[in-house]
């Protein structure tokens, strides 16, 4: 049985959130919290290849309470259980940290059983680092296919994939063993809205909720703070571009008005000619 996880998480809608501009911090509570969108075609990826190739879909996230919304929009996407690790021990915590605790909640989803694929966004819209996907498959010692944006083919007898990876001039195919990670794209599927079954459903699903004593083996000091060597020392909003000159009459006196614009700031041209005129 092909076991797919979605990690997945419960984010700001960065197109809301505001900035405060006494502390230069995000102010989260401007924003309602949303499943990452790049998550959210992971999750759909993974019901597509059940659709395909059969099996179940699970999907994991880290985060407090509340994050239990996201999961339930991973349900209404159509995926089977979701699993959520939450402990003021988590708080905190960077993307090494992050990966850390995420692989001991896939250790133990792995115990009840085997996963064959692990499917990440590409990143997240409040971090945009990328990071979690790869460091959890580097502690799981298996191969990270980033940027993936279709699967050709999951061979679960034989133990391989087939993607394409998306390039800055094209794609590459990669062919990899199983079990591996996968950190998709958005442009990989369309999320289409979630089925009436699917909604009821998630309504009323419970996820599994574990905390860190929940966990085996688990090293309390590379969780939250603690296990974070990165911080982020500064955060601002940026300056509001200042408004161009609108440019007005016939064309002749706009190619006028043009020409007087560039010998007023005659000089950003030299510096960016290296100086002097050409």
């Amino acid at each position: 049985m092909l076991h797919i996880v979605a990690c997945i998480k419960q984010v700001p809608d960065t197109k809301i959130i505001k900035m405060n501009p006494k502390t230069n911090t995000m102010d989260r509570s401007s924003a309602p919290a949303i499943l990452n969108p790049y998550d959210s075609h992971a999750v759909e990826e993974a019901v597509r290849l059940r659709a395909r190739y059969g099996g179940v879909v699970s999907v994991l996230t880290m985060g407090p309470p509340p994050a239990v919304k996201a999961i339930r929009k991973c349900i209404e996407i159509g995926a089977d259980e979701g699993y959520m690790i939450t402990d003021r021990a988590f708080a905190g915590a960077d993307t090494l940290a992050t990966s850390y605790a995420l692989t001991k909640a896939l250790e133990k989803i792995g115990q009840i059983l085997p996963i064959d694929l692990i499917i990440c966004g590409k990143m997240t819209i409040d971090g945009d680092t990328g990071q979690v996907g790869p460091g959890i498959a580097r502690r799981l010692d298996m191969p990270p296919l980033t940027s993936v944006n279709k699967v050709v083919e999951i061979n679960q007898e034989e133990g391989y994939a087939i993607v394409h990876r998306k390039l800055e001039d094209g794609y590459e195919v990669i062919r990899s063993t199983l079990p591996c990670l996968f950190s998709v794209e958005k442009d990989i599927n369309e999320v289409p809205y979630s089925t009436m079954p699917n909604m009821l459903r998630a309504a009323r699903y419970q996820p599994h909720i574990w905390s860190v004593s929940d966990l085996s083996d688990i090293d309390k000091a590379q969780l939250g703070l603690k296990g974070s060597p990165t911080i982020v020392s500064s955060v601002w909003a940026p300056q509001k571009p200042q408004g161009g000159t609108l440019l007005e009459g016939d064309p002749v006196e706009q190619i006028r008005q043009l020409l007087d614009i560039v010998l007023q700031r005659k000089e950003l041209f030299e510096a960016a000619l290296g100086g002097g005129t050409h």
